[in-house]
């Protein structure tokens, strides 16, 4: 299995022409290995873009996703990890999601494909990440 992070969908959705290439392929491979999945989250920041539900859907199933749900322990250590980045002082006001999505990988024990890393490394030890290698252009 394979969470995805939103930034890989929209790499997809939008033909974005740094990434889209990378982003397909890290896809492929993801799906060779087993089910490529999002959640809620990925979900809600994904549809953003659209105007009906049905036009994310039909996106999102060309992609070949599953929603699924995030486990109870993980909005826990979503929760625990914001905590300690506001004790940090941290003041950037958008990154609850990704604690969302990184604490959903790090208990769930899967690999998350990202094309932003950074947050993940830092507030997740141990986290498997699909990402792109920083010292070579996509």
């Amino acid at each position: 299995m394979t969470l995805v992070d939103t930034n890989v969908l929209l790499d997809v959705a939008t033909d974005d022409a740094r990434w889209v290439r990378w982003s397909l392929h890290q896809l492929d491979a993801a799906r060779i290995r087993g089910p490529v999945l999002i959640n809620a989250v990925v979900y809600a920041e994904f549809s953003i873009g659209y105007v009906r539900i049905e036009e994310a859907d039909r996106v999102l199933a060309g992609v070949g996703l599953d929603l699924i749900e995030i486990p109870r322990a993980a909005l826990f250590l979503a929760g625990k990890v914001f905590r300690r980045y506001r004790a940090q002082r941290g003041s950037r006001t958008g990154v609850l999601p990704d604690f969302f999505i990184g604490a959903h990988a790090a208990v769930s024990q899967v690999p998350l494909l990202t094309r932003d890393p950074r947050p993940y490394r830092t507030y997740f030890a141990g986290i498997t990440l699909i990402a792109p290698d920083e010292t070579q252009p996509a």
